[in-house]
C-alpha cells in the first residue's frame, strides 16, 4: 500500500509516495480505544455532512469503544488498529446502494503501549472519542464550504465511500522521534506526524484516510507555553493533522501556508475550541535536548514534567550522597530535587547508599522537602549507611550492623591525639572525637552530620559505643601523601582505607563493600539487581556501580568507579543525577 508521509513543526512536507524502510519493522505495542459516528450522505458530492438538523434528523452518531493491548510492527500500524477488511466491489454495485446510504466516520484513538496510565491522558482519550469524529466532519464541511486555492482536491469527493478510517496515536517524544527516524532519517521530534495511506483510484468501500501521531509529551510543553491546557493543544495537533491529510501544505508557499492556518481556524471556532493563530513555524525543537553523532540519535533529552508520559525503566534507583546527589557546596540543587520528586510520583523508590549517618541524610534532604513519610528518607524507610555498615530495611529497622576492631580503633585514636589530626568515630547515629577542630565542625555544619560529641581521653571514646568507622579530615595533600600510605600499611588484613572525599580517609572494617549493604537490602526487600539503577562517584561506589543493572559514574568520579560503570554521566555540578533519572530511569 503506498503512503504519502509528511510531518508538521518543523514544517517539512514529503508529497512524493514513500514506502518505510526495513527499519520500520521493529515491532511496537498500543492501546486503542475506537470510536465511530455514522451520517447520512448523498451519493452525487461530498455535500455538507449534518450530525444534527432541526426537525428532522438527517443522520446518526454513535461511539463505541474498546481498549486492546496488541503488539504489532509499525509498519502496519493503520492495519492493526483498523483490522481492515479487504474488500473490493464493482464501482455499479456501490453507487447501486443508493441515495440513502450511511457514511460511517470511524476514528481509532490509541496510545502506544511505553506510556503509562497518565491521569490526564486517559481522559484525553475519553474526550477525542467524542471530538475526533466531529472534528473530522467539520474539517470536510469547511474544505467543502470555502475555496482553498492551494489546496490538493484529490479527495474532494467521499461519495463512493462506505466508511471512512482515521487512526490517532498519542506517544512521547522517543517515539516519534524514532518513527520519523526510521521513516525519513528525521533526527528530531516534531509535536505531530501524519501518515496517510490510500490511493483514491483503489476500488474499495473503505477509504484508509490515514494516522496522526502525536507526541502528548511536546503538546504538553506547547501547551505551557501557549497558556492552554493540554487538551486544548491535543485538538489543535488533530485538527492540523487532518487538514494536512486533506490535501493542504504549509510547505508549499506562503499563501498555502497562510491557507491552512485560515483552515485551522475556521475549524476549531466552528467546533467551539480554543486556537492559535499562526504558529506553524514554532521551533518545537529548542526544548529538546539531542545528542547526535554521524546523523545517529542517541537520546532524546527529557525534561522536568515529561516523565509522565514515560514507563519507568527500574524499580529502584540505590545513589550515592556526596559528590553524587550532593554538589560540590554538599547541596541538592533545585533540578536534581524536582527529578527524584518526579521519580517518586512515577513509581520508582529511591534508596540513599552512603557513608553518610542516617540522621545527616535526613537533615540534608529535610532542606529540599525530600525527607519523611513521603520522601526519599526518613527513620521508617530503607536505606543503606556508613559504607554499608549499617543497613536498615522495612520500616526503618535495622538488618545489618559491622563494627570496626576495638585495636584498629585504639591505635588510630592514639595516632589521631599524638599527632593532631583530627579523627571522628562514627557510632550509628553519633559522632565522637578527642578534640575539637575547625575540620571536625565542619562535618557537621557542611555535610550535615550529627554534632561530634569530644571524650576526654581514647579508653572513654572506645567505651561510649561501638565503632563502625573512623575517618581522618586533613588536607587532600596530607590524606594522599601521608594518611593513605600509612594507614594502608597499618590496617594491613585488619580493616580497609576507603576515601568517598580528596580531603577525608575512612577506615572501615576489612573487605566492607557499599555493594554488599545493597546485595543485603535486595535480599530483604526481595528485589532482584536486574530491577535497580546505581548512581555513584567514588572507588566506595565501585561494588554497587557493578553490582546494580546499570551503573552510572559521574563525570567528577573516580577514575576506578568510571572504569566500571556502565555509561559515565555529567558531573554533580552539572545536576548529573537529575540528568541520569531523566536519561536513563525512564
Amino acid at each position: 500500500m503506498a503512503r504519502a508521509v509528511a510531518r508538521v513543526l518543523p514544517m517539512v512536507s514529503i508529497s512524493s509516495q514513500l514506502t518505510p524502510p526495513p527499519a520500520i519493522s521493529v515491532a511496537f505495542g498500543w492501546r486503542t480505544v475506537e470510536t465511530q459516528s455514522t451520517f447520512s450522505s448523498r451519493p452525487s458530492s461530498l455535500g455538507r455532512l449534518q450530525m444534527f438538523s432541526s426537525g428532522t434528523q438527517r443522520g446518526c452518531f454513535s461511539t463505541a469503544s474498546t481498549y486492546l493491548r496488541q503488539p504489532g510492527p509499525l509498519g502496519a500500524f493503520c492495519a492493526a488498529l483498523r483490522g481492515f477488511r479487504k474488500v473490493r466491489r464493482s464501482q455499479a454495485a456501490r453507487k447501486q446502494a443508493g441515495k440513502d446510504k450511511k457514511l460511517e466516520l470511524r476514528v481509532k484513538i490509541a496510545i502506544e503501549e511505553g506510556m503509562p496510565d497518565d491521569h490526564e491522558v486517559m481522559n484525553i482519550v475519553e474526550m477525542l472519542k467524542l471530538n475526533a469524529p466531529m472534528a473530522m466532519k467539520t474539517a470536510f464541511d469547511v474544505v467543502k464550504e470555502f475555496e482553498f486555492k492551494t489546496r490538493d482536491r484529490s479527495l474532494d469527493d467521499i461519495s463512493n465511500f462506505e466508511r471512512i478510517e482515521l487512526s490517532v496515536l498519542l506517544c512521547n517524544d522517543e517515539f516519534i522521534t524514532k518513527v520519523n527516524k526510521d521513516w525519513q532519517s528525521i533526527h528530531f521530534p516534531p509535536n505531530v506526524r501524519f501518515i496517510a495511506h490510500d490511493a483514491q483510484e483503489i476500488d474499495k468501500p473503505i477509504l484508509n484516510f490515514g494516522d496522526i501521531v502525536i507526541s502528548a509529551e511536546a503538546a504538553a510543553r506547547q501547551a505551557v507555553e501557549k497558556d492552554h491546557t493540554l487538551l486544548d493543544e491535543v485538538r489543535i495537533l488533530v485538527i492540523r493533522g487532518l487538514l494536512h491529510l486533506m490535501g493542504f501544505d504549509h510547505n508549499r508557499s506562503a499563501e498555502a501556508e497562510a491557507e491552512l492556518e485560515n483552515a485551522e481556524e475556521l475549524v476549531l471556532r466552528s467546533l467551539g475550541w480554543e486556537g492559535t493563530k499562526g504558529t506553524h513555524d514554532t521551533a518545537i525543537c529548542r526544548n529538546l535536548e539531542l545528542a547526535t553523532q554521524d546523523g545517529k540519535i542517541f537520546n532524546v533529552a527529557k525534561k522536568a514534567g515529561s516523565l509522565r508520559f514515560y514507563r519507568p525503566k527500574f524499580s529502584y534507583i540505590f545513589c550515592d550522597m556526596d559528590g553524587t546527589l550532593l554538589n560540590s557546596h554538599s547541596q541538592i540543587t533545585r533540578t536534581t530535587a524536582e527529578a527524584l520528586r518526579e521519580a517518586l510520583l512515577r513509581g520508582v523508590k529511591v534508596v540513599i547508599a552512603t557513608g553518610k549517618t542516617r540522621p545527616a541524610v535526613i537533615n540534608t534532604l529535610k532542606m529540599v522537602n525530600l525527607a519523611g513519610k513521603n520522601g526519599i528518607a526518613s527513620e521508617l524507610s530503607p536505606g543503606i549507611f556508613l559504607q554499608g555498615l549499617l543497613v536498615y530495611g522495612r520500616q526503618g529497622r535495622e538488618i545489618h550492623r559491622r563494627s570496626l576492631d576495638k585495636n584498629v580503633c585504639r591505635e588510630a585514636l592514639l595516632y589521631s591525639q599524638e599527632n593532631e589530626v583530627p579523627l571522628i568515630a562514627f557510632c550509628r547515629d553519633r559522632c565522637l572525637t578527642l578534640f575539637d577542630h575547625p575540620l571536625v565542625e565542619s562535618l557537621h555544619t557542611i555535610y550535615h552530620e550529627p554534632k561530634a560529641e569530644i571524650l576526654p581521653s581514647v579508653e572513654r571514646l572506645l567505651a561510649a559505643a561501638d565503632i563502625q568507622k573512623l575517618v581522618f579530615v586533613d588536607t587532600a595533600v596530607g590524606v594522599s601523601s601521608v594518611l593513605r600510605p600509612h594507614w594502608t600499611e597499618a590496617t594491613s588484613g585488619r580493616a580497609s582505607v576507603v576515601q568517598a572525599q580528596a580531603d577525608m580517609l575512612e577506615i572501615v572494617p576489612a573487605c566492607t563493600s557499599k555493594g554488599d549493604g545493597v546485595k543485603l537490602l535486595l535480599d530483604h526487600l526481595g528485589i532482584s539487581a536486574k530491577e535497580i539503577m546505581a548512581i555513584g562517584d567514588g572507588e566506595n561506589d565501585i561494588e554497587m556501580l557493578q553490582l546494580a543493572s546499570l551503573g552510572i559514574a559521574l563525570e567528577n568520579g573516580s577514575e576506578k568507579a568510571k572504569a566500571v560503570a556502565d555509561v559515565i554521566g555529567a558531573a554533580n555540578d552539572d545536576d548529573g543525577v537529575a540528568r541520569a533519572i531523566y536519561q536513563y530511569a525512564f
